[in-house]
């Protein structure tokens, strides 16, 4: 039961700031989804750093993991939010943002966990 609170509150907190910062940037750039695109690269580089201090430095307690992983970063990454966009730029005759927005969230969210890896490595 504990569990499930942990990643309730983390996904809850995530959530209501990934609503925040996709909202402010959309309205301010509503051509392309950069709150949606900016939230995943975010939480690739958190992801990357709790493993990464997993990996490097010490294990981090069961219940900051799930806090943290299983809730925060699943509530506040948007996997199914960009598939959407992804699509709906398809679908308005966007096909060159959308190649744009595939690529560059897969290359740049791929790096940001790298990032995020090598700073806890070389702390």
């Amino acid at each position: 039961m504990r569990a499930a609170i942990l990643v309730f509150l983390g996904g809850g907190l995530g959530s209501v700031i990934r609503f925040y910062i996709g909202r402010s940037m959309n309205a301010a750039s509503p051509s392309f989804p950069w709150g949606t695109f900016t939230v995943n690269l975010i939480g690739s580089f958190i992801i990357g750093l709790v493993f990464g201090w997993i990996l490097e430095k010490s294990k981090l307690s069961e219940n900051l993991l799930l806090f943290l992983v299983a809730g925060f970063c699943g509530g506040f990454t948007t996997f199914s939010a960009f598939t959407h966009e992804s699509i709906a730029l398809l679908r308005t005759g966007h096909t060159a943002l959308f190649w744009y927005y595939l690529l560059a969230s897969l290359a740049f969210g791929l790096f940001c966990v790298w990032l995020g890896y090598v700073i806890v490595k070389s702390i």
